[in-house]
């Protein structure tokens, strides 16, 4: 099936359809626009023949699982062999000679030198699952999880490979996952954004902005951000003075001025986007204000993600937002870590637990939130980040002061619900934790993976985009990784 964003995949008298006809008295403008918004990327439609974007919801041929996902962005690299991969030999050669070869990607600090986890790991749940002791949490749901060892990007640096999960290949400039799901699926929510980015007070992830990029799909599928602090969404409630009858007055006119505008300028995709997002700004007035309302959520719930401890509350309160979104019809929620919080290269002794403290918590909360709300056989949730780290030393100056190197030749990840195997570990590294080995899988069997949990396939979800045929895996060998399915 080709997914082509027109209305012959939408029943004709959606709820979508009504709302957006009479919100915030924009009526008109709504009826203008979902008529007029007309692409003029090339397509292999005949010239004459506009192609229209949204997104209003969309059928798929293939059966679907999941719905929706929540992405937790763990950017940096977190290190498989301290919390999920464990791998006895390292004890026996702790601090020895490695004996194979190793591909370092800060040479200057490079060390042979074998590293055992500091950390003990315990088989957990009744899938006896090995997990370490720093996510105890995590540990609790390990018969909810799938914990994929065997994850491999191969290209040794940050920036190339989350491009290469984040948006299918190592080069810049793609759409990102997010945008392929909403450009294909479109989004439940009426008043809400379809994909909306949950980003870190303490830094933007690397690559920034492009990790919620809509690359060359048209604007309306890039990813809205949502600060940490508030106001988290800018600009969106009006100042007292311009409130009520000031407002309606002034959104009828703006109206006015951008249907004859838009009837000037047909086809120009920034342009409409631009015209959508006012639309959906004033809509979102009330529905995200209520969405982004904690005070909503009972205090056992709030408690269950861990706000109200210092340690945890900050990324709590972002996973519990999540939640809330998806239950309103969010199509993808991403939750960033910080930049670099992950990236281990020294002092990990030390920093490694207190990264595990912030997020391990209210991870494995919405997991359990989604689950006995009944939302989570329909909903992906994904933990991970964009590469792993090595079995040797760098920064051998103090045990205190040693770290771990990059890694993308073998890592570990986990996701959960829409569709995934529950209390299952997919695959295996080499004995040292360096190297996919067994039932490797690559980025692009990941995402061709997740596709088919959504009802699409990797090679018929397409873009035109001069005048060849773009997809997420964009010509890999991408093959749907059966035994991750339940």
């Amino acid at each position: 099936m080709k997914v082509e964003s027109d209305l012959m995949h939408n029943s004709p008298g959606t709820r979508r359809h009504l709302l957006a006809s009479g919100a915030m008295s924009m009526g008109t403008l709504a009826a203008a626009w979902f008529a007029e918004q007309e692409a003029i990327a090339d397509t292999k439609k005949p010239a004459l023949e506009r192609q229209t974007f949204d997104t209003l919801p969309k059928q798929t041929e293939k059966r679907a699982s999941a719905d929706a996902m929540i992405s937790l962005w763990m950017q940096g690299g977190p290190s498989h062999h301290d919390m999920f991969d464990p791998k006895p030999l390292l004890e026996k050669y702790d601090g020895k000679p490695f004996p194979g070869e190793i591909k370092y990607d800060n040479a200057a600090q490079a060390s042979s030198k074998v590293f055992a986890s500091p950390w003990k790991f315990q088989k957990r749940g009744q899938c006896g699952m090995e997990l370490s002791e720093l996510i105890p949490h995590t540990a609790g749901i390990a018969d909810e999880i799938c914990l994929i060892r065997s994850m491999r990007t191969g290209v040794n640096n940050h920036g190339q490979s989350i491009r290469a999960l984040q948006s299918g290949r190592v080069v810049e400039g793609r759409p990102s996952l997010g945008s392929w799901l909403t450009y294909g699926l479109g989004s439940e929510a009426d008043s809400l954004p379809a994909f909306m980015a949950l980003i870190d007070p303490g830094q933007l992830p690397v690559l920034g902005v492009e990790n919620w990029s809509n690359g060359w799909l048209p604007s309306i599928y890039q990813g809205t951000v949502v600060r940490p602090t508030e106001p988290r969404i800018l600009d969106l409630t009006p100042p007292a003075h311009l409130k009520g009858r000031v407002q309606k007055r002034a959104l009828e006119f703006l109206e006015q001025l951008n249907a004859r505008h838009i009837a000037d300028h047909p086809g120009q995709l920034d342009l409409q986007a631009r015209i959508a997002s006012y639309q959906l700004a004033a809509r979102m007035q009330t529905a995200a204000t209520e969405a982004l309302d904690l005070s909503r959520e009972t205090k056992a719930t709030q408690s269950m993600y861990g706000i109200g401890n210092p340690a945890t509350t900050e990324y709590g309160s972002r996973c519990l937002i999540a939640r809330r979104l998806i239950e309103r019809g969010v199509r993808f929620v991403q939750v960033y870590t910080a930049n670099q919080l992950w990236d281990s290269h020294g002092s990990i002794v030390g920093n490694l637990p207190k990264a595990c403290q912030k997020v391990d918590q209210p991870s494995a909360a919405l997991v359990k939130d989604l689950k006995q709300r009944g939302l989570l056989d329909s909903t992906v949730v994904h933990w991970g980040g964009e590469m792993g780290r090595l079995p040797v030393i760098q920064n051998d100056a103090g045990y205190n002061k040693i770290g771990r190197d990059h890694n993308t030749y073998g890592f570990s990840m986990w996701v959960a619900g829409g569709g995934f195997r529950a209390g299952h570990v997919h695959g295996t590294t080499d004995e040292w934790g360096h190297k996919a080995q067994d039932d490797v899988v690559n980025h692009f069997d990941y995402h061709a993976t997740l596709l088919h949990l959504f009802g699409l396939d990797h090679e018929s979800l397409t873009f035109r985009r001069s005048n060849q045929d773009k997809t997420l895996t964009d010509g890999q060998p991408g093959k749907v990784v059966e035994q991750l399915l339940a």
